[in-house]
């Protein structure tokens, strides 16, 4: 029985070993999934102790992504335009890199919810790891706007001028580029530490709210959200088993069905 992981910090509460124990039942594979805590700066001696215990493949969450995409031998095309890797396969000597949020954004906004993103105007509220692993993906979905708005205004800069896409630009809230947007989207931690990031309430109203975070953790900004007119919001719990699935297809060479796994995690976790 080969091993995998998730290596994060904070991973305490870290769903993937549910998930992927349950994708392993679903498949009639015999998995074993490891939570791993590693910090900032350990991912190359966590890996190399990983793969002595014949670890087989890691999910990386914060705040090791950036880490996990210059350790990696080779990348997939869309870890390399997310600068970013949450998927690393043991491959040969070293480790392959790929990044599934993109693609678990998507299924979980088109297939789960229904939502259409083509012409949209899209506001993504952050630009760490996390958001550069969808800014490529929801742009191939032909949203009309992207703005990025970050704490600090040159990393969303950064982002922005990374895409080499006319349509991605840096929101100055409170400034001429503020606008309505169809989806607001929270790639930030903020609800880890209590705090709302900055943004005018008027750009909530009409608007689908989406928080990548999911369960309570998600709920201050999506409660925000809601008694500030936001047409319709959830968590990012949808986000968290396709990317998985995504995940497993790599590791294992089929893509479990999410649709079970979602359902019953749904119940444990709550309303998103």
């Amino acid at each position: 029985m080969s091993l995998y992981a998730v290596m994060g910090h904070p991973v305490d509460h870290s769903l993937s070993p549910q998930i992927h124990e349950a994708f392993g039942r679903l498949t009639g594979r015999d998995v074993h999934y490891e939570r791993r805590e590693v910090r900032a700066e350990g991912l190359a001696e966590a890996l190399s102790a990983f793969r002595a215990q014949d670890g087989r493949g890691a999910n990386i969450t914060v705040p090791l992504k950036g880490e996990a995409y210059t350790l990696a031998t080779r990348i997939s095309d869309r870890a390399e335009r997310a600068h970013a890797v949450n998927t690393l396969a043991q491959e040969g000597g070293g480790w392959f890199g790929d990044n599934t949020d993109g693609a678990g954004l998507i299924r979980d906004f088109t297939v789960n919810h229904g939502w259409s993103l083509g012409g949209c105007r899209v506001l993504l509220v952050g630009a760490g790891g996390a958001a550069q692993g969808i800014v490529g993906p929801l742009l191939d979905e032909g949203i009309a706007h992207l703005a990025i708005f970050n704490r600090s205004p040159e990393r969303a800069r950064d982002l922005a001028t990374s895409c080499h896409d006319a349509r991605v630009g840096v929101a100055v809230i409170g400034g001429a580029s503020e606008a309505p947007f169809d989806f607001v989207i929270n790639a930030t931690a903020a609800g880890l530490s209590g705090r709302l990031p900055a943004l005018p309430d008027s750009l909530f109203e009409g608007a689908i709210v989406y928080d990548l975070m999911y369960g309570p953790k998600a709920e201050l900004f999506l409660s925000h959200a809601r008694a500030r007119g936001a047409r319709q919001v959830a968590d990012g719990l949808g986000m968290l088993v396709e990317q998985a699935a995504e995940s497993f297809l790599l590791w294992h060479g089929v893509r479990p069905a999410t649709g079970p796994v979602l359902e019953n995690l749904r119940g444990l976790v709550g309303a998103g």
